[in-house]
């Protein structure tokens, strides 16, 4: 390996999603190479499909069988599985594309683990045709929060204006309640408040969190979560100096653009963070795991299966993914 530029890890993942098409129109342009040397991991022929579809004349990536064949100034790719029976059907649901993901997700791991790669930027997943005996989790987030280790991790979604991150994740909602305790709510406050310091370099972070009910409780009239657990912790924080606000009603928050007075945004479950975080940054938002010893990160939507090979994906969120992951790894290594 000679190579001075971070080297950027990308997984697949579901090649019969919108995964090879934004990664091929990310990286076609030669000047991504001058901030770090990508790699991804994959298959030629999935990509050479969808170069041929999307008619990419001007692209072009070095196979290699390991990372130590890596030099600067080109994209590389390492191949995940073997793919001579391949057949890439762009918007259909298979679970041979399911094996293909995971076993891109598990070679990228390795090597990011073993630190050859700076950080890892991960293609969409079908959730469903992914499952395994390997792999039985929700998504991404809590696979590498298992994979490296992580006593918990914290879903960040981030964009120019916002840092949104989940208390509770991928759970059904009539779960949630039954999940949240002052535990598990100080254990992702300590995780943002520290991600905030180390991957986003902000020597004192703002931090806003969220009520659960309607109202944010009403004064326990509409639900007593904020009175018994959240509002206790967030004074708790308040009290060693740390600036925690809230909780605050999420329709109001978000209707008078507060989120704009913070470093970030703490709400109680997914859709109470991500609905208004994808209306507000769709085509740029970013999906972070903070709370890893490595960086993970990923473009904020889906495998998209209706526009799959159409030549019409964005690959605007994935590009931020790749600009998000070079500004953590140097702000790691300043850390």
């Amino acid at each position: 390996m000679s190579t001075n530029k971070p080297l950027i890890g990308i997984s697949l993942g579901d090649y019969n999603g919108i995964g090879p098409e934004i990664i091929l129109k990310a990286l076609g342009s030669p000047r991504m190479l001058k901030w770090c040397t990508p790699v991804i991991y994959g298959s030629k022929k999935v990509l050479d499909f969808y170069r041929q579809k999307l008619e990419l004349k001007d692209w072009s990536i070095k196979v290699v069988e390991n990372l130590n064949q890596v030099t600067e100034g080109q994209s590389y790719l390492v191949k995940a599985w073997e793919d001579q029976e391949t057949i890439v059907e762009p918007g259909k649901v298979t679970p041979e594309a399911g094996k293909a993901a995971l076993a891109c997700l598990e070679i990228a791991c390795k090597d990011l683990e073993r630190g050859q790669i700076s950080a890892l930027v991960t293609a969409p997943i079908n959730k469903h045709n992914i499952q395994s005996e390997a792999f039985q989790f929700p998504g991404h987030t809590e696979y590498l929060t298992e994979r490296f280790d992580a006593s918990s991790s914290l879903m960040m979604m981030v964009s120019e204006n916002l840092r949104m991150g989940v208390a509770t994740g991928h759970l059904p909602l009539q779960e949630v309640s039954k999940a949240l305790n002052a535990d598990l709510l100080k254990e992702k406050i300590n995780l943002f408040l520290k991600s905030l310091k180390e991957d986003f370099s902000i020597d004192k972070p703002k931090l806003a969190v969220l009520g659960l009910n309607p109202h944010a409780g009403e004064s326990g009239l509409l639900g007593k979560e904020e009175l018994e657990i959240i509002q206790p912790v967030i004074e708790e924080f308040r009290s060693k100096g740390n600036l925690v606000f809230g909780p605050y009603p999420a329709d109001g928050f978000f209707g008078k653009a507060q989120f704009k007075e913070f470093d970030g945004v703490l709400g109680m479950y997914h859709d109470q963070g991500l609905i208004p975080f994808k209306y507000i940054a769709f085509d740029t938002g970013v999906n972070f795991t903070a709370g890893l010893p490595v960086i993970r990160t990923s473009p904020d939507h889906g495998t998209a299966y209706d526009i799959a090979g159409k030549n019409v994906a964005d690959p605007s969120s994935f590009l931020y993914a790749l600009f998000l992951a070079l500004d953590l790894v140097k702000n790691r290594m300043q850390a």
